[in-house]
């Protein structure tokens, strides 16, 4: 009977000791992130627009132009007379980011007479350099690498998920950059995964620059989009705040 016990203690003790070697073998505890109340950012966010001021941002070549901060909404504009205007009154950040999770909520609104690419164009350039494509893409048949929710030139999206224009839609965007080898070449793909209004249109779409490859941070920019067809698209933005990873 002495002998069975000690086996007992013994197969207890090699248990807890086995048990306690894989909880350090799955390292340490992640880290605590308060995610904040339901519709807030998470505590360690960086807030880019809570409703306030543009301060935040600048334009492609200085000071902000075409877009104002009202009624908790962040509205471009900016208009095209001319097609040398294009790109004047881009949105971009003062900082630069690499990795990032991103929350952006955002308004196309009516434009009936527009077709196409020309109806509520506009894109989020992740790091500068690669567009998630937002459109009015609610009975709006296009392109797929054009649609809302591709990444363009990159990955049509899974799904069509727009909703009818005049209503508040949601992006939330998990973006890693390419790795670059030091001639330029790339060394590894970056990836976009992406939930257009609650909905996985992007699920680790590849990232692979179509030139030189470049991993250097770079803004997050919104692009004030130019068709002959339009003069303007006053798109609306609000609540655009991201994570680094």
């Amino acid at each position: 009977m002495r002998f069975i016990a000690l086996l007992s203690v013994l197969f207890v003790a090699v248990a807890a000791l086995a048990q306690a070697q894989a909880k350090a073998d799955e390292g340490p505890p992640p880290p605590v992130v308060d995610p904040g109340a339901p519709g807030k950012p998470p505590a360690d966010a960086v807030v880019l627009f809570s409703g306030k001021d543009t301060s935040a941002f600048v334009g492609p070549n200085g000071p902000l132009e075409g877009w104002v901060a009202k009624k908790g909404e962040l509205v471009c504009t900016a208009r095209h007379e001319h097609a040398e205007k294009t790109g004047t009154w881009d949105l971009q950040t003062k900082d630069s980011f690499g990795a990032i999770q991103l929350h952006v909520e955002f308004f196309v609104p009516v434009m009936k007479d527009a077709k196409g690419q020309a109806r509520a164009n506009s894109g989020i350039y992740l790091q500068g350099r690669y567009e998630v494509q937002i459109l009015d893409s609610y009975e709006n048949p296009t392109y797929p690498m054009g649609t809302l929710g591709a990444v363009y030139g990159h990955a049509a999206p899974l799904w069509n998920a727009a909703r009818k224009p005049g209503q508040w839609q949601t992006y939330e965007i998990v973006f890693h950059p390419p790795v670059c080898n030091a001639d330029g070449t790339t060394r590894e793909p970056g990836s976009v995964t992406a939930l257009l209004n609650n909905v996985l249109v992007q699920d680790h779409a590849l990232i692979r620059p179509k030139n030189k490859c470049d991993d250097s941070p770079g803004p997050l920019r919104f692009q004030d989009h130019y068709h002959p067809d339009v003069v303007a698209t006053p798109l609306k933005l609000r609540n655009v705040w991201l994570r680094k990873l």
